[in-house]
């Protein structure tokens, strides 16, 4: 029964993959409308389940008069078929109801919608450039992707099973007591109309409050997990103190807003106290003086009191939910400020993906200034000829980075072209170009999860022998089968931890050289690739290295000169230009800027400061 339910929608279905909306009504709609036919049948249920619960109510009355009408020794041979069916109706058709109610309530629309939001705010974050990652925390980010889930599942879920609920009892209620008489209906609509004033002055300010706490939340959990991520570099500098008070500042203003909605909830519970006092004497005293006078049965005014003191527990019921429901809606508005961010860097329509060729690249009068006037990379114009190996060299801010950057699609040149094998890389897919580079970086983060994982995700369908002979070329293997984590898993088994902490730099950078020679891409990007390498190990990845590449295109960037300077070809930027181009030995004759920096190396390493 639960599996039906549970099964009758998928939240990973395809969907369209634009922006999601920025506004948090055509949001929830987005979200809700997923659901289909079973939408209005789970609003259909629930009025069905307020209705019969109003009802109930105002059958207690009549079963009160009949009683008193037949007497004890008349009441069964009258009423008892009447009673069987009352009993019968409330022993399986209401509990069957309210079964049916909640297994679409629960088992389908919270079950649908709590994966749902999370797996399409993921589903397009992973999409954004590597520069929206960058301008934000993490920590941040992934707090507003999870929270969105409960956030969007529970205000359906509530609005259908509290609001819709509650709307369709007071309406019910209100019909039976005008029924009972008009003046006790008189009084309801006063309160009701009283509670719905106070409850819109509440929401209002709730709204603002819940959206400012939730912020201070994600802040909280961003500066936190910041601080988590860099547990080395604060242990290494003694920051601890420091990350107490940078996240100190962050939980005070937490707090601070915390108390504000607590201070809102304070106010409502004070409030509504005196909006159900009015209620219960209102209905409740005006019902015993008409039935005092003889207008009303001694049934009617049981039911108008069951029914007004039912009223008296739900209110605070409503106006909690209602505080929850838009304490929701706050977190959903925080929420889609970074999840309805369009993307910066997206795919040309119908976007071909890149034919695999031999790897020729021309960066054809390129220039990106990040938004500025200046910086970045200024008119270059650079071919890297199929199979040719370049080294790129140069000070830093010189552009190296951002020349791989715009290479790799990260971002999108601002001016020029740049082709592989004469095909545009912005008119073919993201996917489908970064397929065809391999890039091992000087900061090479694995992900938490086994060596084997890590390998094989420079190529998923690859077997284990091709695993083992790329990490055999990447002088690997020996230190991956010594490895054993905590949970007892050995080797290629064993997890590395997160961002792969539990190995050494050097080990981390060849784990991910293993993973690029996997990938077995035509062009081949280095970017400081054995800076993390003792010197044994380097001159034995070197030759691997060198094995690999042959018959691939290489960039390769170092500052340690002597890495490179058996490269085909060696380009020398400098602020943002081509100042340099030829083999190693013909710069140094030429005496410019490479020669300088050659000159400056102090034990390898590449001395900055060329601007003279």
């Amino acid at each position: 029964m639960f599996r039906f339910f549970e099964d009758l929608l998928d939240p990973f279905k395809p969907f369209d993959e634009g922006t999601p909306p920025d506004r948090l009504v055509p949001y929830m709609w987005s979200q809700i409308r997923t659901l289909g036919p079973w939408l209005p049948i789970m609003a259909l249920t629930s009025l069905i389940v307020a209705v019969a619960e109003s009802l109930l109510v105002f059958y207690s009355g009549r079963v009160i008069d009949l009683m008193a009408s037949a007497g004890i020794s008349d009441f069964w041979q009258v009423h008892g078929m009447e009673m069987l069916v009352a009993a019968v109706a409330i022993l399986l058709l209401r509990p069957a109801m309210i079964l049916v109610n909640h297994l679409l309530l629960e088992q389908t629309l919270v079950g649908t919608l709590h994966v749902q939001s999370q797996w399409r705010a993921h589903k397009h974050m992973l999409g954004q450039s590597m520069n929206f990652f960058q301008n934000d925390f993490a920590g941040r980010l992934s707090n507003r992707v999870m929270q969105m889930g409960p956030a969007t599942e529970d205000s359906a879920y509530m609005f259908l099973e509290a609001i819709w609920f509650s709307l369709v009892y007071i309406i019910g209620a209100g019909l039976i007591v005008a029924q009972i008489n008009p003046w006790l209906a008189a009084v309801l609509a006063v309160w009701l109309v009283l509670y719905i004033l106070y409850t819109k002055f509440l929401v209002v300010r709730i709204t603002v409050a819940s959206e400012k706490w939730s912020d201070g939340r994600s802040a909280v959990t961003g500066r936190v997990v910041d601080a988590y991520a860099n547990i080395e570099a604060v242990k290494l500098f003694a920051g601890a103190k420091a990350e107490e008070r940078y996240a100190l500042s962050a939980f005070k203003r937490l707090r601070l807003r915390l108390q504000r909605f607590l201070r809102l909830a304070t106010e409502m519970h004070l409030m509504l106290n005196l909006l159900n006092g009015f209620l219960m004497v209102g209905v409740g005293g005006l019902a015993i003086w008409l039935w005092s006078q003889g207008i009303i049965t001694i049934g009617e005014v049981t039911a108008a009191l069951a029914l007004t003191l039912r009223l008296n527990g739900m209110s605070g019921w409503i106006m909690w939910v209602t505080i929850r429901l838009f304490e929701h809606f706050g977190v959903i508005r925080e929420g889609l400020r970074s999840i309805s961010v369009p993307h910066s860097v997206v795919d040309a329509p119908a976007a071909p993906a890149l034919m695999r060729g031999p790897g020729e690249i021309l960066f054809d009068d390129v220039s990106h200034h990040f938004g500025k006037e200046s910086g970045g990379l200024d008119h270059v114009s650079l071919r890297i000829r199929a199979g040719e190996k370049v080294g790129l060299v140069g000070p830093s801010g010189a552009g190296k980075s951002t020349l791989i950057s715009l290479l790799l699609r990260f971002r999108d040149a601002e001016a020029g072209r740049i082709l592989i094998d004469g095909q545009d890389v912005s008119a073919v897919t993201q996917e489908s170009l970064r397929k065809d580079i391999g890039v091992v970086t000087q900061d090479s983060s694995l992900m938490h999860r086994s060596i084997r994982a890590n390998i094989l995700y420079g190529r998923p369908d690859a077997g284990d022998a091709a695993m083992v002979a790329a990490a055999k070329r990447a002088e690997a293997h020996g230190f991956i089968q010594d490895l054993k984590d905590r949970e007892g898993r050995e080797g290629y088994n064993a997890h590395v931890g997160e961002r792969g902490v539990r190995l050494s730099g050097g080990q981390r950078q060849r784990i991910a050289i293993a993973r690029m020679i996997l990938k077995d891409a035509p062009i081949v990007v280095l970017d400081e690739a054995t800076s993390a390498l003792d010197s044994e190990v380097e001159a034995a990845i070197q030759r691997s290295l060198h094995t690999a590449m042959e018959g691939k295109t290489v960039i390769a960037i170092a500052h340690r000169l002597s890495t490179i300077a058996e490269m085909d070809r060696i380009v020398v930027l400098n602020a943002g230009r081509v100042v340099e181009d030829g083999s190693h030995d013909a710069l140094l004759r030429k005496g410019g800027l490479y020669a300088r920096l050659w000159q400056r190396q102090s034990g390898g390493f590449l001395a900055y400061s060329a601007a003279e």
